[in-house]
């Protein structure tokens, strides 16, 4: 999958640091510019694909808002901001989320976790079986785990529990906590490995070892199958 391309506005150079710094975080993300005018943001909005924007509301010349509204194709959009009353405005332009000043890493990987699930949504991203057989043995996910960055491969996880906000990736070998939604991860899994059981957990259909009554055994763990799933979910392991 090609890098999300993004592009930063701000007209505070701490705040376009800040930015950067945790951009460099998410390897999928790739900063195409940072700039503090806003008119040299409209220039390269009309010039280059930008897929993700991080927008000031705040600046001198034009506002984030008046920018949004001068761009014919708008990118998916982060409105960052001192100022909480210009939320419902930001949102009245379909802006997918809305950081206020200042905010921390984790409410940041919020909104690049929401941003994605729409680009996913916009680029129809379903991946063929094909590609799933290809990039079985070597595809993985990059995630953030105790303040580092951590590669787990497709073929090692047993299953993953959504934890509210966070998930859990269980593998044989470790247990990963990190700030996604279970949904962004059942639309980037390979759909030919990695099935959604119940409304808390996905399981990888190769390493289950057998059902009974509404569990899955898989390894040492056992992982529920909603009532209303089970027979696909049958269906589709043991087929």
């Amino acid at each position: 999958m090609d890098k999300i391309k993004v592009l930063l506005v701000d007209d505070e150079y701490l705040a376009l640091n800040l930015l950067e710094n945790f951009i460099k975080e998410i390897p999928d993300l790739e900063i195409i510019d940072k700039v503090k005018s806003p008119i040299k943001a409209i220039d390269i909005l009309n010039k280059t694909k930008v897929d993700l924007l991080f927008l000031d509301i705040q600046m001198p010349t034009l506002s984030g808002i008046n920018l949004l509204n001068t761009i014919k194709n708008k990118p998916v959009t982060i409105f960052t901001t001192a100022y909480a009353e210009h939320a419902v405005e930001a949102f009245g332009l379909d802006a997918v989320d809305y950081l206020l000043k200042p905010f921390s890493f984790e409410r940041f990987l919020q909104g690049v976790n929401k941003a994605k699930e729409h680009l996913q949504k916009l680029n129809n991203t379903e991946e063929p079986l094909k590609a799933d057989v290809i990039n079985w043995q070597d595809g993985y996910l990059t995630v953030k785990a105790d303040a580092k960055l951590v590669k787990v491969f497709f073929k090692n996880i047993l299953y993953i529990e959504g934890l509210k906000e966070y998930v859990r990736i269980v593998t044989n070998e470790e247990r990963l906590v990190t700030l996604m939604s279970l949904k962004e991860l059942e639309n980037t899994l390979p759909k030919s490995y990695f099935l959604r059981t119940h409304k808390s957990y996905i399981v990888n259909t190769q390493m289950v070892k057998s059902v009974e009554g509404n569990l899955l055994y898989i390894g040492n763990h056992k992982v529920p199958i909603s009532r209303d799933k089970k027979n696909d979910v049958v269906n589709f392991i043991f087929k």
